[in-house]
């Protein structure tokens, strides 16, 4: 009996372990953000780490909706006046994509991954 309950907080411990190792990757995750605002990306060049899981933190800094979109990257994430969300990427090969705001046709930038 004794061997059983070893054996059950060992388990325990190794999915304690495993999931405090899963926060700590996470936890170092680049964090890029983006600010939209009525019709403008700001920065207009966002630089992100190309083969590298990343965050891309979208904050909607106007008074009307947003919607970051990019047909390259296939994404999209429409943001309420107000609010932030964010998008994750596993992995973006090294390059230069165009996103816009499908909301705001003249809001433009450019995503570099390097």
């Amino acid at each position: 009996m004794p061997s059983r309950l070893f054996r059950h907080v060992r388990f325990a411990g190794l999915l304690l372990a495993a999931a405090a190792a899963t926060s700590a990757r996470a936890d170092d995750m680049p964090v890029i953000k983006v600010e939209m605002r009525d019709g403008v990306i700001l920065p207009a060049v966002i630089e992100v780490p190309a083969n590298t899981r990343f965050k891309l933190e979208i904050s909607n800094t106007g008074q009307s909706p947003v919607e970051f979109e990019s047909t390259e990257l296939k994404r999209e994430k429409a943001l309420a006046a107000g609010s932030t969300s964010a998008i994750v990427f596993r992995t973006l090969d090294a390059g230069t994509y165009q996103v816009f705001d499908d909301f705001h046709p003249e809001a433009k930038a450019t995503l570099v991954a390097k």
